[in-house]
């Protein structure tokens, strides 16, 4: 590796402070705002989400607070642009939901849910059917009724795989009844629980046909109507209060819930008058995949609100801690910024969110087959890629991937700018909680972390649709950090060394007789490092590619971000020889140099992220 210079300059001189205010660099300015570059969309995102939304009134009850949450929602809805024209442009859906997760988490969940996940299957699902959803749909699509997910079942793991919701057709009516056999398959969790409020369910069920399973397909119903009047045959549980992300969760079950025939969400398939049945798709496999289809607007909106939030948890690092002083005796009245810890921590959330919105915007711009509206069912028996933990990996593996590397990365950032507050970011002010608890929930809905990762291992593994880094005899550019050659060196020796490790390992242990639960149950955390090396590289290639056609000020900002990464990796990267001992010496003093480069322009990199004034006064309570 490179010779590096001690701290300082070349001539030891005193690191320049960190700036707290500063004039956005134009460029910048444009790269973060991603889709809401336009004055006239970014006007109308924030009618959508006004200055209010920022904060709740002091006194209220839990189900006072979750009212008004939802009559935000709908006036978002009444004044964003109509759902259809949202959900088929990713960048601006992602804008206006960008701008509810910094203004509000529990806002972003259920306006998330409401459009992605409710009315989303509508439209992906639903199309060439009249009516499509019914009375249920109409009702999403005008905003006279929320939408709510009833997927996940309480009882049992990965239970996304085989719901025990049953759906059955009756021949009389021409609809659907739909039941929850026991408590154990009960949905939860939902946002139902409110109980003045009007719901509109998009239930996950396992189509049952002349006695066989047909696989899993949505049925749109009416949960709750007007008042909150719980549907015939619906039974909501309320589950106790939550501060982590502040929702009326609650649990569902069905006993002979009717539904119409077109609520049935049916993407092609069909019962035909004398009960035969057609699936395009196939097989029940093929069509589970197909059902979860929905996922990649999840996956896109839950990466942007990553980016959206520590972008904002850095502005408010930075708000604290610039021009601060301290009194410790090793240096009374010293400027916190002058600590490198502190000055590290607030120039790295920074550039963690460079790199987030980095991240969001290629997902935002990259379609794939399971997003078109009205795209046809697949082949017959073509399922995807084979699934073993979850759904998600055999929709849209690298955006499952990266949604999972997003969060962990903005829920590391966001604590850490907690952290880095002190009291005021604990008590101050909600927001950094809130934030946090955003990520933490989002580390397992919209797909489990954990999950997602065993999935990618195992189609690393078994090489399924996926393709190892080439071999790389050594470091280019002399093994310098700040390269981005190295980076991607790094990121891809280290994946191919541990997918192949993983791969031997696993067929080894089938060789010697395990099944296929106790080969991969004995390499899980292998799995696990293995799938999270594939993110790291896939990550590291939309940086370069970034600094390849991005402003010219991304590159120090992003060369930050990669050493952190060389750092938080690093026992990764020296167990499997891609960085030598001492390195991370190396690492440190590059950091070290970097930072005092960007701190004379950390308030310019804040002020890029245009946020508003609402984020960056945590103590404004002491003023108001």
């Amino acid at each position: 590796m490179t010779h590096t210079m001690p701290d300082g300059g070349p001539d030891g001189a005193e690191p320049a402070p960190v700036a707290a205010h500063g004039v956005p660099d134009p460029d910048l300015l444009a790269f973060a705002r991603g889709g809401a570059r336009d004055d006239k969309i970014r006007a109308r995102l924030a009618e959508a989400v006004p200055a209010d939304c920022f904060a709740y009134p002091d006194g209220l009850t839990a189900r006072e607070h979750q009212a008004l949450t939802y009559r935000r929602l709908r006036r978002a809805g009444l004044a964003a642009p109509p759902a259809a024209e949202l959900l088929d442009d990713p960048p601006l859906l992602c804008a206006l939901l960008e701008r509810a997760a910094i203004a509000d988490p529990a806002l972003f969940h259920v306006t998330m849910l409401h459009y992605t996940l409710a009315y989303g299957p509508v439209l992906r699902f639903g199309a060439g059917q009249d009516g499509p959803g019914g009375a249920a749909g109409a009702a999403l699509e005008s905003m006279d009724s929320f939408g709510t997910l009833l997927m996940t079942e309480v009882g049992r793991s990965n239970s996304h795989l085989s719901p025990r919701t049953i759906a059955r057709h009756d021949p009389r009516t021409g609809g659907f009844v739909l039941t929850t056999p026991d408590a154990a398959a009960a949905k939860f969790p939902t946002n139902t629980a409110h109980p003045a409020l009007p719901k509109t369910a998009a239930v996950y069920a396992t189509l049952e046909h002349g006695g066989e399973e047909r696989g899993v397909f949505v049925f749109m119903v009416p949960l709750r109507g007007p008042g909150g009047r719980i549907a015939d045959g619906a039974r909501i549980v309320p589950a106790p209060e939550t501060t982590g992300l502040q929702i009326d969760y609650g649990a569902v079950r069905l006993d002979g819930l009717r539904v119409p025939y077109e609520a049935w969400l049916r993407d092609g398939a069909g019962i035909a008058p004398d009960g035969a049945f057609h699936d395009p798709a196939g097989t029940p496999a093929a069509r589970l995949t197909r059902s979860m289809a929905i996922a990649p607007a999840v996956w896109r909106a839950v990466i942007s609100a990553s980016a959206a939030v520590t972008r904002a948890s850095a502005g408010m690092l930075l708000a604290h801690s610039a021009g601060r002083a301290t009194l410790g005796r090793l240096a009374p009245r010293r400027a916190l910024t002058d600590y490198r810890n502190q000055r590290e921590a607030v120039l790295s959330a920074l550039a963690s969110g460079y790199a987030l919105t980095a991240v969001a915007a290629h997902v935002q711009a990259r379609r794939t087959s399971a997003d078109a509206p009205g795209a046809t069912a697949a082949s017959p028996g073509d399922a995807g890629p084979d699934t073993a933990w979850a759904p998600w990996s055999a929709v849209d593996r690298d955006l499952a991937l990266l949604k999972a590397a997003a969060t962990v990365q903005a829920q590391e950032t966001v604590s850490a700018c907690r952290v880095h507050s002190g009291a005021p970011g604990f008590a101050a002010v909600e927001r950094l909680n809130a934030y946090r608890g955003l990520t933490h929930a989002y580390m397992n809905a919209g797909g489990d972390n954990e999950l997602i990762l065993y999935d990618t291992a195992r189609a690393m593994a078994d090489l399924d649709r996926y393709t190892p880094p080439p071999a790389e005899p050594g470091p280019p550019d002399g093994g310098d950090l700040a390269s981005p050659a190295v980076w991607r060196f790094l990121a891809g020796e280290t994946e191919r060394r541990m997918r192949d490790r993983l791969a031997a390992r696993v067929a080894a242990a089938r060789d010697a007789g395990a099944d296929p639960f106790t080969a991969w149950n004995d390499n899980l955390v292998l799995a696990a490092r293995t799938a999270t090396a594939c993110a790291d590289r896939i990550t590291l290639e939309i940086l370069v590619r970034a600094l390849d056609t991005g402003p010219a000020a991304l590159r120090p900002v992003l060369t930050l971000h990669a050493l952190n990464w060389i750092d938080r990796r690093a026992g990764d990267l020296l167990n499997e020889g891609v960085l030598p001992p001492g390195a991370l010496d190396e690492a440190w003093a590059a950091r070290r140099r970097v930072c005092d480069d960007l701190a004379p322009r950390a308030g310019d990199l804040a002020a890029a992220f245009d946020l508003p004034a609402e984020i960056t006064a945590p103590t404004a309570f002491l003023t108001g």
